[in-house]
């Protein structure tokens, strides 16, 4: 797989997941490496409610690959909302390694869609969430507040 730059538009401080492990047609997995510094990260703590964006990420980083697989680049998307995270630790110490799997239920041609979600460490789940998300076709625009 290419950096992971490559497949998410999240640059510098921003950008939490470390690498795309695999990313199929439906399904992907991404690494963490918790840091012991920078955003969120408190005494070598990361806030167990930071793995909302590990799996936001990684669904991102899906759809990057994805649009690669077509010639394309990746594309501005939103997390909409969560159905039922759960957390099982109040967070991630700095150094430890988390597995974050991601599966598609649906993306419908409008750029909505939901995934089912989780983190594991050491092949124990920890995280678990249902994410829904918009990938409209021009999300700069969305963002400036124009049409394109």
């Amino acid at each position: 797989m290419n950096p992971i730059e490559a497949y998410v538009p999240h640059r510098g401080a921003m950008l939490l997941i470390d690498r795309l492990v695999e990313a199929g047609p439906t399904d992907a997995v991404a690494e963490v490496t918790v840091p012991a510094d920078g955003l969120f990260v408190h005494e070598g703590r990361m806030p167990g409610w930071v793995g909302l964006e590990y799996m936001a990420q990684t669904i991102s980083a899906w759809s990057g690959a994805q649009h690669a697989l077509q010639g394309g680049s990746p594309r501005l998307g939103m997390l909409l909302g969560t159905r039922r995270y759960q957390a099982h630790v109040p967070d991630f110490a700095a150094g430890t390694r988390l597995r974050v799997e991601v599966h598609q239920e649906f993306v419908g041609a409008n750029g909505l869609g939901m995934f089912d979600c989780r983190i594991l460490r050491e092949g124990e789940e920890v995280a678990t969430a249902r994410l829904s998300i918009f990938e409209p076709e021009d999300g700069e625009s969305i963002l400036r507040g124009s049409t394109p």
